[in-house]
């Protein structure tokens, strides 16, 4: 619930670590409140039959869940201080955003957000301040951030808002690199265009409720395009990518 109002409903999902899922839907359907609910922000009601489970456990402290599930937000709180392109990618290590005086830096901290920054062509960002970054540079920090862990799952929250087309296609390249190299990915977007070829999930959701849960190639044909979305379409693909108009 979200004040009186019930977002999710007979709700019955089910994500296996390593999988490459895409949950897709129009605004408004509850993907927000999904994510938020899968990272501890919000809570069911409590009822009998209701169980959030994640990496096979009930409960969690959240900042243990933070270090197993890396989350890349679509957009950033307001900073109060100025923060550089590596105290961004460090403040993984803290579930924060930038790094403060109670926080302790270790070596191997440092090392690894560099090694991780390196990893995704972003080594140049690292003295930057964060909130001067195009959208795209931004976007791959987010990234970085979190996967200082090497989370068992990275979810991504409609990772394409904001981005031009060359940013665009700099995020897609890097989804597919981290998904062949086998991190679990979950895409929680409305935009086809996110949905990288290594996809072999889709999820779809309206309303509050899943209407569609199968094989890639199965869920991504214009009938149920259409009646997800509302308006008529027509599909095209290329290089593994789905376009609609």
């Amino acid at each position: 619930m979200r004040g009186e109002a019930a977002i999710l409903r007979d709700f019955n999902l089910r994500i296996d670590v390593g999988e490459h899922v895409a949950i897709l839907g129009p605004n408004g359907c509850g993907k927000s409140t999904l994510i938020r609910t899968l990272t501890r922000d919000l809570y069911p009601m409590w009822k009998p039959e209701t169980v959030v489970r994640i990496f096979g456990r009930d409960k969690w402290d959240v900042f243990e869940l933070r270090r197993l599930l890396g989350i890349v937000p679509s957009v950033v709180p307001p900073l109060s201080k100025i923060v550089t392109g590596l105290e961004m990618v460090l403040s993984g290590f803290f579930s924060g955003w930038g790094i403060w005086p109670n926080h302790e830096v270790t070596a191997e901290m440092e090392a690894k957000a560099l090694e991780v920054l390196g990893r995704l062509d972003a080594a140049h960002l690292a003295e930057r301040d964060f909130e001067e970054l195009s959208s795209g540079e931004t976007r791959r920090l987010l990234i970085a951030r979190a996967l200082v862990h090497d989370p068992r799952a990275l979810m991504l929250d409609e990772p394409s808002t904001s981005l031009d087309l060359a940013a665009q296609h700099e995020l897609r390249e890097t989804m597919r690199r981290l998904a062949q190299a086998g991190t679990g990915i979950v895409i929680i977007t409305h935009h086809l265009s996110d949905l990288i070829p290594e996809i072999e999930r889709v999820v779809m959701m309206k309303r509050g409720s899943i209407v569609g849960d199968g094989a890639r190639a199965e869920m991504l044909t214009r009938e149920r395009l259409e009646g997800l979305f509302g308006i008529p379409l027509d599909l095209s693909e290329r290089d593994g990518y789905i376009h609609a108009w």
